[in-house]
């Protein structure tokens, strides 16, 4: 038992905001520099579209490959030994994109940031999956996931507003980063408690929470079972639309919807901020009414789909308006906290950290891919249109996969 929380019945609560604080910190980072694509290629020379589209692709190379091997950092030294160091290269790697007078250099530090942020997922919801009571599982990871809508919010209206509006250097919106990097791993240290081992309560049920359902099944079936290779394809599915959206949106509503540069902050930040009520209005329901998760899981991918592609086909501002606010209240960040929970509770306890950066290495691994080929399509065909299409089958695949080989799947079976 871990007397931390023995004695803290309010250690969760802390958890829920230091974790919140460092995902606004990774996705200021994330979005801080989409919206200044043209300062950044003016700054550097002679930098295309491909090569600009290649900064985001390997910074989330290097973030999904941390994933598996972050799991195993994280069962051998615990999560607050493998979240301060992170969070101090993270600091460092902001500072040398900062500083960058070539695309190489940014390259760098983009390697670096993934390499460190990419440490932070598996940490994160396994620690909150220990601590959090059963009941309030799905609601905390919204909260935990709203500071990803958060730091969206801050980096693309900071970056439009700083650098597009005031005409402030590009240069000082990464050194502001590795200031608040920073101050979230002092967070970390004052909020965060070492576990004595990890393996420790393996056996034990923690106060508050809930053992794992299914834990035999769960165990023989393995994390490459066909239900979890689904779930694997969803959350690709969900990851490719999203970072699509975050990386490129901004240059989409120039380039192609006739949008002013010093607004294009605001207007992608709509996604952000629809994404928090959308996402804790769900997982509140969800976490009372358990048995309507998969539904709710094939609804929302239905509806992020939608919402895509009428971004592609809204003819003018008004509808596009409305495409983003519902693809934020039915998106990615509204299924993100109902999947978390639904992977770490199909899994016996030694193997949430594990699940959880597995199924994040696949999501991700679709954001590798999405940045670089969207503009590579933007460079062949002069348009970002048939990215938008791309994003919308995969999402329309996922959840006809979910559905026949998970939903209908389920109802032969114990309920999750």
């Amino acid at each position: 038992m871990d007397k931390t929380k023995k004695h803290d019945p309010n250690y969760y609560k802390k958890i829920i905001v230091a974790l919140c604080l460092g995902w606004v910190a990774i996705w200021i980072y994330r979005t801080i520099l989409t919206p200044i694509y043209p300062q950044i290629q003016e700054s550097l020379g002679d930098v295309g579209n491909t090569e600009m589209g290649l900064v985001a692709s390997i910074y989330f190379f290097a973030y999904t490959g941390m994933q598996i091997p972050s799991g195993a950092l994280v069962d051998k030294f615990g999560q607050k030994k493998v979240l301060i160091p992170a969070f101090i290269i993270f600091a460092l790697a902001a500072v040398v994109i900062g500083t960058s007078t070539t695309i190489m250099q940014v390259y760098a530090g983009a390697l670096l940031a993934g390499l460190s942020t990419g440490s932070y997922y598996g940490a994160a919801f396994s620690l909150s999956a220990k601590h959090t009571p059963k009941d309030k599982k799905s609601f905390a990871n919204a909260i935990i996931n709203s500071g990803s809508a958060l730091g969206m919010v801050i980096g693309l209206i900071g970056a439009s507003v700083l650098v597009g509006g005031l005409q402030i250097q590009w240069n000082y919106m990464l050194y502001m980063t590795a200031v608040i990097a920073v101050a979230v791993t002092f967070v970390f240290v004052l909020f965060i408690k070492q576990d004595k081992k990890t393996t420790e309560d393996d056996g034990e049920e923690e106060e508050g929470e809930e053992p794992a359902p299914d834990v035999g099944s769960a165990a023989s079936a393995g994390l490459f079972s066909l239900k979890q290779l689904v779930i694997y394809f969803v959350y690709f599915a969900t990851c490719y639309g999203y970072y699509m959206i975050v990386t490129w949106l901004p240059s989409f509503l120039v380039s192609e919807k006739g949008f002013e540069q010093g607004s294009v902050g605001y207007v992608s930040a709509l996604v952000a901020i629809a994404a928090v009520p959308g996402a804790l209005i769900f997982t509140k329901y969800i976490d009372k009414n358990a048995h309507h998760r998969l539904p709710l899981i094939f609804f929302l991918l239905i509806a992020a789909a939608a919402t895509i592609s009428l971004t592609v086909f809204s003819p003018n501002p008004i509808v596009l308006y409305i495409a983003l606010i519902l693809y934020g209240l039915l998106g990615k960040l509204a299924i993100d906290p109902v999947l978390i929970t639904y992977v770490s509770d199909s899994v016996p306890g030694d193997k949430v950290a594990r699940a959880l950066t597995l199924f994040n290495f696949f999501g991700m691994s679709s954001s590798v891919i999405a940045p670089a080929l969207t503009g590579y399509i933007g460079d062949v065909t002069g348009s970002q249109v048939l990215a938008f299409y791309i994003a919308t089958i995969l999402l329309a695949l996922a959840a006809v996969l979910f559905f026949f080989l998970v939903m209908l799947r389920q109802k032969k079976t114990p309920a999750t």
